[in-house]
């Protein structure tokens, strides 16, 4: 394969279209500060950086690979059960992270087995299923997958940080804040968490007249 080829193959694996399905989830259409989905594990998983961590990069991998399979699925996939179809790849995909959990990081595992479960629930997963892996290519459907995913972990990391961080006097379970710093306790309840949720939209549509003009 000639440099000419290569180079027209990789403008056609990442052109505009397909590098905005990468970036709009972090600003534009982030799932939780926008499309306003995933609030709950919000709640449930940012009281330290670690568990976010671990549930963003959950919800990547699942997302990623289920709008992958639908959309590869998608032509034979009859539309009276389409939505079971979904949830059975979903079920399934989240089996295999928890799994890798429990052989892998055993600690994690215990603290965040139920959540992991719930990712099943999350309406970002199904959402992407239905607005886009059912009607795009499997690649297109990929990068959305993988955007999504991403966009809603950076969230859930950068409400993890604070929380952790005030509410403890640590990140990645670190002590960061100097002893004379007494932990805020208010910062590691669900509360919390809705209120730097509701700061981080704040700024956003502050700095996004795209956003502001969709409200």
């Amino acid at each position: 394969m000639s440099e000419t080829q290569v180079a027209q193959k990789s403008t056609t694996l990442f052109g505009k279209k397909e590098r905005r399905l990468l970036t709009d989830p972090f600003n534009d259409n982030n799932p939780i500060t926008v499309q306003v989905l995933g609030i709950c594990s919000a709640l449930a998983v940012t009281v330290a950086v670690k568990n976010a961590l671990v549930m963003a990069v959950a919800v990547t991998l699942v997302t990623g690979f289920s709008n992958l399979i639908i959309s590869l699925l998608r032509n034979t996939i009859p539309n009276r059960v389409r939505m079971i179809v979904q949830l059975v790849v979903i079920a399934s995909l989240v089996s295999i992270v928890e799994m890798v959990l429990h052989a892998f990081q055993y600690d994690v595992y215990k603290q965040m087995s139920v959540y992991i479960g719930l990712i099943i629930t999350n309406c970002i997963l199904m959402g992407r299923l239905e607005a886009f892996a059912m009607a795009n290519k499997p690649w297109q459907s990929l990068l959305d997958g993988i955007g999504n995913g991403v966009g809603y972990g950076a969230i859930l990391i950068a409400v993890a940080f604070f929380r952790e961080l005030f509410g403890k006097g640590s990140v990645f379970g670190f002590r960061v804040l100097p002893d004379w710093y007494v932990p805020n306790g208010l910062m590691l309840i669900p509360a919390a968490a809705i209120f730097l949720i509701g700061i981080i939209i704040w700024i956003q549509r502050s700095r996004n007249t795209k956003l502001v003009d969709i409200s």
